[in-house]
């Protein structure tokens, strides 16, 4: 499976792992794996930044962290939200630019 970094937005390949260990880094930029920004339940419109309705609430969603309900998300998700946030702020300092 095919892995999108959360941080770097390098992709890397999980080499057939069943399951996604709690030290698990990104071998481009070492950041956290198994963390909320890389589960598919991540989404920043819902309560808690999570669809999951059982799970607990974690404050650093970049940090690695102890959910159970963690689940390895393709990064799509991921990119988009980044590029959507990118767009966000140059439309706003478009706005506010100075004439």
């Amino acid at each position: 499976m095919t892995i999108i970094c959360h941080n770097c937005g390098k992709s890397f390949e999980l080499d057939g792992k069943s399951s996604i260990s709690r030290k698990e880094e990104c071998p481009h930029c070492s950041a956290d794996i198994h963390c909320c920004l890389m589960c598919r339940f991540y989404s920043q419109s819902s309560y808690n930044e999570c669809t999951e309705p059982v799970a607990e609430r974690i404050t650093e969603k970049e940090k690695a962290n102890f959910c159970d309900y963690f689940s390895i998300s393709s990064g799509d998700g991921i990119q988009s939200t980044k590029n959507s946030r990118n767009q966000q702020l140059e439309a706003a300092a478009a706005l506010f630019k100075k004439k």
